[in-house]
């Protein structure tokens, strides 16, 4: 695929607001999937076969959630040679998100921040979007792997926060090969106090038992993953990693995005509340991927995801303990071209750390 198509986008696309950028992308993406103007992002798909958690994945690179949070999109994405798309967040509810403005892009840095908030078009919506696309409709004959990402409502107490992941689960399990629990945009008020130890217990223990439920039901056991944030400490991660163990989740998302500044300070936006991604994130994010695996062990997934903008950036995350990786701010600055840099970079990356 040439190079010159996303670059002529991306001067149009980053004239204007980023949101409506973003939304003006996904429009186009929806409405052209599957018809002959795919050729411009269309690419051949990398083959590095990996097996995880159950799974066959064709390679290596991923699209993480929040890009696509309606999965309008997923044939559109699995053109561009992924090896597996992950969309969402959905909410049992349709919701607005927080109000706009809420992204922001901090071109010298690479980076994005955004408070979206989790805007989506509820449950019943994303289900049917699921259902159509024709990647769902081969399933078992298409090799891209689907990951469905849930969190809860903004309205949902906290203490209630147990009730939305049910529903969600509940809704998208059937669809899904595997399903990713949010537990950490800084973008919905209290959600990272999931994190902490009491909180994780309950609600992970709640999933297990509904997953148990769910996979008598549908004869058959999708993986769950759980996605962490960056913004923890040793400790934390290992209070996560423990319990990750103990309700034998399958594996685990790292990391969501950054409230911290540091990387970015006295550049304009960089003072915006919200979630930081993009090259900033690359240090933390690797940070916790290396503690997840002295924690975890060898063998248990680990996807990598933050700051990852070249080939060689997908190596390091493999390299601090990831056996996936996946990009979403990349792909804004970089473009689909990104997807194939990266797969060619891992494949045939040791796993042995």
């Amino acid at each position: 695929m040439s190079l010159l198509p996303y670059a002529l986008a991306r001067r149009f696309l980053f004239r204007i607001d980023p949101e409506t950028a973003h939304e003006l992308t996904m429009a186009w993406l929806a409405r052209t999937q599957g018809t002959p103007l795919a050729w411009v992002w269309r690419a051949s798909r990398v083959s590095d076969p990996i097996e995880l958690a159950g799974l066959k994945f064709p390679n290596r690179i991923g699209l993480a959630a929040g890009l696509d949070k309606n999965a309008r999109c997923i044939d559109g994405l699995a053109a561009m040679g992924f090896g597996f798309v992950e969309v969402g967040t959905v909410t049992p509810k349709a919701q607005p998100g927080n109000p706009k403005p809420r992204m922001f892009r901090l071109l010298d840095a690479n980076a994005l921040i955004n408070r979206l908030g989790f805007n989506n078009d509820g449950l019943d919506a994303f289900i049917a979007n699921v259902q159509k696309s024709r990647v769902r409709a081969q399933r078992g004959k298409s090799p891209l792997v689907l990951g469905l990402n849930i969190g809860k409502n903004a309205a949902t107490p906290i203490e209630n926060a147990v009730d939305d992941y049910l529903l969600c689960l509940d809704g998208v399990y059937p669809h899904a090969d595997y399903v990713t629990i949010n537990i950490s945009s800084p973008n919905t008020k209290n959600l990272r106090a999931l994190q902490g130890d009491e909180a994780l217990d309950a609600l992970l223990g709640s999933i297990a038992e509904r997953r148990e439920t769910l996979a008598r039901q549908h004869g058959q056991r999708v993986p769950i993953f759980v996605k962490i944030a960056p913004d923890l400490n040793e400790s934390q991660v290992e209070v996560i990693a423990a319990a990750l163990k103990r309700h034998a989740m399958d594996g685990v998302v790292a990391t969501n995005t950054t409230l911290s500044r540091d990387a970015v300070q006295g550049l304009r936006h960089a003072e915006e509340a919200g979630g930081l991604s993009g090259a900033p994130l690359m240090q933390a994010s690797n940070r916790v991927i290396r503690q997840l695996r002295a924690a975890l062990g060898k063998s248990f997934p680990i996807i990598g995801v933050g700051g990852v903008m070249s080939g060689a950036d997908a190596v390091a995350k493999i390299k601090a303990g990831a056996d996936l990786v996946q990009i979403y701010t990349g792909l804004v600055y970089k473009g689909p071209e990104l997807v194939t840099e990266a797969a060619l970079a891992m494949k045939n990356c040791p796993l042995d750390q």
